[in-house]
């Protein structure tokens, strides 16, 4: 008598393996997460304020200025990030512009830039500055800009919320697309290497 083999479906094992495998990895990122050892000797509310410190400075950089609002606070287990959304409308003819500003801003500022992504559509820029907090830039939907700084493993602390006021409304999520016109960034001229206006 045969014995009756059963075979299951490529797609069935292929499933049932890659399950296995995020469970794995994400039991690991759990476990280091868990073991993580702070590399800096201050509190994540300190390194809350130091986010908001760099944020301020970035988006003081920006000539003409532009409107943004809190997009959120974010705290890991050791960790904290910060997030601003830019409500200047920005043209696709000004972003570079405004992007270049942005680096040049953080590269005197002694950060290292990380990477730079030219894409035409969604733009972006990831920099570290000497103590270990990220930093990017990053051109979403609709043109969005957002800025995000994340702190490296300190001290577990309470986080209060940002407390330098926003510039123009400051908005619950979800956040509106932008929403204010800037006779500068929202231009759809195109600006000449001189920096004048075509």
């Amino acid at each position: 008598m045969k014995k009756l083999r059963t075979t299951l479906p490529v797609a069935v094992v292929a499933a049932v393996l890659l399950t296995g495998c995020a469970t794995a990895h994400e039991s690991a990122k759990q476990l280091s997460n868990e073991r993580r050892e702070p590399t800096m000797n201050i509190t994540m509310q300190q390194a809350a304020e130091r986010a908001d410190g760099m944020l301020d400075a970035t988006l003081d950089a920006i000539r003409p200025e532009v409107h943004w609002t809190h997009s959120g606070t974010s705290t890991g287990t050791c960790d904290v990030s910060r997030s601003r959304t830019v409500m200047t409308i920005v043209s696709k003819e000004r972003r570079g512009n405004f992007l270049g500003i942005v680096q040049r801003f953080w590269e005197k500022s002694g950060y290292r830039i990380k990477s730079v992504n030219k894409s035409a559509e969604f733009p972006a820029v990831f920099a570290r500055s000497a103590d270990g907090f990220g930093i990017s830039l990053v051109v979403g939907g609709a043109g969005q800009i957002t800025f995000e700084v994340d702190s490296p493993c300190v001290e577990p602390s309470k986080v209060a919320a940002p407390t330098t006021p926003s510039n123009g409304p400051d908005y619950d999520y979800p956040i509106p697309r932008p929403n204010v016109h800037s006779a500068f960034w929202s231009s759809t001229a195109p600006i000449t290497p001189d920096g004048s206006r075509s």
